[in-house]
């Protein structure tokens, strides 16, 4: 600890420790904008696939001359346009929001709040809470 007798303020020291600290700092704030964009960018590609899906699904039966068979055709095309967004684009959605925890959790969650100091993780344990309690007691 610093102030402690004996022990003299080190410069140096202090200033490489603060150099780390900053460069560690530029490269999470270019790290967690390269991650949102990268989220921006799967939001945009959902957009183009169902305009897309939709263009060559429901669009193509729509374009079908008149006939008879044009309002069965648009209603198949519309339960494969339906099948194909729930297959893509749903499961697309799942994936990004699950991408998206996991990155909050271990990207932004852990450079905040985790310093690899040497003290070992003791997760939470309801039991061993109520254990102590009734040794108490």
């Amino acid at each position: 600890e610093h102030g402690e007798e004996g022990e003299e303020f080190e410069f140096g020291e202090i200033f490489i420790h603060q150099v780390i600290e900053t460069i560690e700092f530029v490269l999470g704030t270019v790290s967690n904008t390269a991650s949102y964009l990268r989220l921006w960018a799967l939001s945009l590609a959902h957009q183009q696939l169902s305009l897309v899906f939709f263009d060559k699904c429901v669009g193509a039966a729509m374009s079908m001359p008149d006939s008879i068979l044009k309002p069965l055709a648009i209603y198949v095309a519309f339960a494969i346009f339906m099948a194909i967004t729930f297959g893509v684009l749903l499961c697309m959605d799942v994936l990004e929001c699950f991408l998206h925890a996991l990155r909050l959790q271990w990207v932004e969650f852990q450079n905040k709040f985790f310093k690899a100091d040497g003290h070992p993780f003791s997760p939470f344990k309801l039991e061993t809470v109520l254990t102590k309690s009734d040794s108490a007691d």
